[in-house]
């Protein structure tokens, strides 16, 4: 029952999308390519493995897919711009988890395949749960996180291009250029744990945005999305007079679940919480660094004394 729960946001969102007739022709091809992609990319390899990880390599390269079938919808301006959003995202996070791949021979037949530590701590979760199959597990991550794809991670793309009267308006900037900083500053909170690692430093970064949160990449990421909802609002008002209203509650709902959805995953799922469950393990100072600095919402170091 829990997990049958945990799939209701997206099929709101996705019966949304099918029912909408000015979404229904993009949110069908976007499933079949997540489908496509899930089975091939990490289903069939995690049933082989029973690894989860393979997630990392599909799901952002599920976001070109959105971003590629957007870009074929969108007739507008602001319908193309979304869709490079996506592909931006979707090609800097698959490109990384590309590179992890084949570090760690996810695919090459014989070799050990090392499992990221967060669908370790996914298991931890199985077992209080009393999730018993392995196998069935494994598959319900991966599908999850398809199925997410296919639902709540497209809404805003494909109600921005159902919106064929868009112009370019100031609102419309103002979301991008909230897109834009959230990406560049994702990108260089990236990068500067990179450096601190590559510098041989020991113990915890808090160097530049990782002063002001122990994880300003999640925090920048999440706000990414949050203004990809923005962009969509002007165009989920004008779909008001075409659609039937039950349809049209489901598509804000839809909307709205982007921005709960990623903030959920990014602080409990897969994020922040059992980053940190190791981190503590290793870094005998990230207690302090817990006690001083703010999770995932920047603000200044606290005073513990």
């Amino acid at each position: 029952m829990q997990r049958v729960v945990g799939v209701l946001p997206f099929a709101v969102a996705g019966a949304a999308l099918l029912l909408d007739p000015a979404t229904t022709g993009p949110a069908r091809w976007n499933l079949l390519v997540q489908v496509v992609l899930f089975t091939l990319v990490a289903a069939i390899p995690g049933y082989l493995t029973r690894h989860v990880s393979y997630v990392d390599v599909a799901w952002p390269w599920g976001l070109v897919g959105i971003g590629v079938v957007t870009l074929v919808a969108a007739d507008q301006l602001s319908g193309v711009l979304v869709a490079v959003a996506y592909l931006a995202m979707g090609a800097r996070m698959g490109l990384w988890g590309l590179v992890m791949a084949l570090k760690h021979g996810w695919w090459t037949p014989g070799a050990p395949k090392v499992e990221l530590p967060r669908y370790r701590y996914q298991r931890r979760r199985w077992e209080r749960q009393g999730f018993r199959s392995e196998t069935w597990s494994v598959q319900y991550e991966i599908w999850l996180q398809g199925l997410a794809n296919a639902t709540v991670l497209a809404v805003p793309a494909f109600v921005v291009a159902a919106d064929h009267e868009r112009t370019l308006s100031a609102w419309t900037v103002v979301a991008l250029a909230l897109w834009a900083g959230s990406y560049v500053l994702e990108s260089v909170a990236d990068r500067q744990k990179q450096r601190f690692a590559a510098r041989g430093e020991r113990g915890t970064c808090d160097r530049g945005l990782w002063h002001y949160s122990r994880h300003p990449n999640y925090f920048f990421q999440w706000m990414q999305w949050n203004a990809l909802v923005l962009l969509a609002l002007p165009s989920l008002l004008t779909l008001l007079p075409d659609t039937a209203l039950p349809v049209w509650v489901l598509l804000a709902l839809g909307l709205c679940l982007v921005s709960w959805t990623l903030f959920v995953t990014l602080t409990k799922h897969t994020g922040a919480r059992p980053a940190e469950y190791y981190s503590v393990q290793k870094r005998p100072d990230y207690k302090h660094y817990q006690a001083t600095t703010n999770m995932f919402f920047p603000g200044p170091a606290k005073n513990t004394k």
